[in-house]
């Protein structure tokens, strides 16, 4: 059975930092392309960062650029998103998702979901 859960999100001011984690099970997580999306209200997921199998290329929404690293251990099946700077326009919920396949990192490229966890920025 496929998991993923994401975990290390909550509440910080505006300028602060938070991590998050997803750990994957029940598929070849080293085999995967993985990424991270996020929903605010009333919006359209968008895709915020997205890594390959290898953890050697990555690629990141402008909005994040220089803000947000994403990266993945293979060993522990584990993906991560280092958020710094953060801005109320980051306030979201965030999902980890996996994809057997490269093409965009559009939403519908991505079979496997997180249930997400909520990010919450404050001034």
């Amino acid at each position: 059975q496929v998991q993923l859960v994401e975990s290390g999100g909550g509440s910080v001011q505006v300028g602060g930092s938070l991590r998050l984690s997803c750990a994957a099970s029940g598929y070849t997580y080293s085999n995967y392309f993985m990424a991270w999306f996020r929903q605010a209200p009333g919006k359209e997921r968008e895709v915020v960062a997205g890594i390959y199998p290898s953890g050697r290329v990555t690629s990141y929404a402008n909005s994040v650029k220089g803000r947000f690293t994403i990266s993945r251990d293979n060993a522990k099946n584990t993906l991560y998103l280092q958020m710094n700077s953060l801005k109320r326009e980051d306030s979201a919920m965030y999902y980890c998702a996996g994809s057997p396949s490269a093409g965009t990192w559009s939403p519908t490229d991505f079979s496997y979901w997180g249930q997400g966890t909520q990010v919450t920025v404050s001034s």
